[in-house]
């Protein structure tokens, strides 16, 4: 500690700056090199070379290293999907979450960054005091002395980074914000997808409704003819009991379709952060089919995916979390350093007699903690091990998302293209059904049979051109959309200065 009035050397300044510079520069802890994928073998996708009995069906677009750029969900060509999305991507309120989270990962950088520098604080006082005396024996009075002191001190400490601790910390603060972005463009992938499909859903109860309408029709006309006919006597009572049935049965299913209709744009409205009762999807019986969908090489995926970029940057992360744990092995060295001024008047506290300062380093090490640090360490290795193990299951489930997603839309186009020939025999079943009734050959319950296979035949015609749009965004959302790393921001990006209104308090 140095006293007031003493000089510092400049020899020993000039050392003590060299040897700081000279430490500065020191960074303990392994160095990260980005861990190699499962290594991809295969030039294409399993599905993508599969042969189709039939010309008609889905299939890839090609060339396969084509790549979904931008908005994604434009592929399939829809205005009205194409407004929803965008609606979602300003209103909804759980990428709103994710985007905070984001900020608030941002400013731990800010946080760690402030080690760097000396922490500098004032404490200013003022005292009065009186010491103790001899008492006079006549007025029993102390005579001990009364003084004031006011102090005006400015206090700073600093503690280099010798060994990089500060450095890892900063460094991992940068990588856990880019798992954060990386974890909102998965959220953002997630919503948007889940749009498309319960938009297909949609569409998809609208044709049910249809459908179900069309059969209330047919099979009232039905009950209208054997009514007559057993009002003249032709026909007998069991076949209008029959009719009605079958009416009754079809308008309850009619009813029916309301509800899942109901729940899907309920989830559409929280989607784009509205209140259900303020949001409804115009009724619109279609029929869709999917896009070629351009599916790249499988040597591109992990760079499309942002979970697997995610869990990538949590092992940039892990590292720099070991580089702190090997910073705890060395001694903490901090530089402390007091000056301001000190005066029994205040009218003379800042006259320059009255300065006083102190400067002095000190070095803390731990001797012994029972090996802690060394279990910390381990603990972090572990760790590290464990996320590596998380980041290539990763990537294996993403090859496994795109080729199922591959394989339910090739099947689902191959499956319609043979229900569509069911729901046409089953349309050529029905018809000459009813001209055998109508010609008294067979009973009117073939003719419901009839009819019942043609609606099940259509439903799940229905039923599968939902299966086979919901499955071509399942494979786009497999694919990652239209995101790929490139669009991750670097660790510069995330360290980069904010403004005010980047965290203003939301009412």
């Amino acid at each position: 500690m140095f006293e007031p009035g003493n000089r510092i050397p400049i020899s020993f300044t000039a050392g003590a700056l060299g040897l700081f510079t000279l430490l500065g520069g020191c960074r303990v802890g392994p160095p990260y090199h980005a861990p190699a994928p499962p290594a991809v073998t295969a030039p294409n996708y399993k599905e993508s070379t599969v042969n189709f009995q039939s010309t008609d069906g889905w299939k890839v677009a090609s060339p396969q290293d084509a790549m979904i750029r931008g908005n994604w969900w434009e592929v399939f060509g829809d205005p009205e999907l194409n407004a929803l999305e965008e609606q979602l991507n300003i209103d909804n309120q759980n990428l709103k979450e994710y985007f905070e989270n984001y900020m608030a990962a941002r400013a731990t950088i800010a946080e760690a960054r402030s080690q760097y520098w000396p922490t500098i604080t004032a404490n200013p006082t003022w005292n009065r005091s009186k010491s103790s005396g001899t008492l006079s024996n006549s007025t029993q009075a102390n005579t001990g002395k009364q003084s004031t002191l006011w102090n005006a001190p400015i206090d700073l400490s600093w503690t280099p980074d010798f060994w990089g601790k500060i450095r890892n910390e900063v460094h991992e603060a940068e990588y856990a914000s880019q798992v954060s972005a990386a974890d909102l463009q998965t959220e953002k992938l997630t919503e948007q997808a889940s749009l498309a499909e319960y938009f297909f859903e949609i569409r998809g109860q609208d044709m049910l409704q249809q459908i179900l309408n069309q059969t209330v029709v047919d099979e009232k006309k039905s009950l209208d003819y054997a009514q007559a006919q057993y009002d003249t006597g032709v026909g007998d009572y069991i076949s209008v009991a029959e009719a009605k049935t079958t009416v009754e049965s079809a308008e309850a299913a009619a009813t029916n379709v309301g509800l899942l209709r109901a729940q899907y744009e309920n989830a559409i409205a929280v989607l784009l952060g509205k209140p259900p009762s303020d949001f409804s999807v115009p009724v619109k019986p279609l029929i869709f089919k999917p896009p070629s969908i351009p599916t790249g090489v499988p040597s591109q995926l992990a760079e499309r995916r942002p979970d697997i970029a995610a869990a990538e940057r949590t092992l940039a992360q892990e590292n720099a979390v070991i580089g702190i744990g090997y910073g705890a092995f060395f001694p903490q060295v901090t530089i402390s350093a007091s000056g301001g001024f000190q005066s029994s008047a205040l009218t003379s506290l800042f006259n320059w007699p009255s300065r006083v300062w102190s400067i002095g380093p000190s070095v803390a090490e731990t001797i012994f903690d029972g090996w802690l640090y060394r279990a910390e360490l381990h603990q972090y290795v572990a760790q590290y091990n464990a996320d590596l193990a998380t980041y290539r299951q990763t990537v294996l489930t993403a090859f496994e998302q795109v080729e199922n997603s591959m394989v339910a839309t090739r099947t689902y186009s191959q499956q319609i293209l043979r229900q569509q020939a069911a729901v046409k025999d089953g349309q050529d079943y029905l018809n000459l059904e009813l001209v055998r009734y109508n010609t008294g050959v067979d009973p009117y319950v073939d003719v419901v049979i009839a009819q019942t296979t043609l609606l099940n035949n259509e439903e799940t015609l229905n039923a599968l051109h939902v299966e086979e749009m919901t499955s071509a965004v399942q494979l786009v959302q497999a694919l990652g959309g239209g995101w790929d790393r490139s669009q991750l921001p670097t660790p510069a990006e995330t360290g980069a200065k904010t403004t005010k209104s980047d965290y203003t308090l939301q009412q």
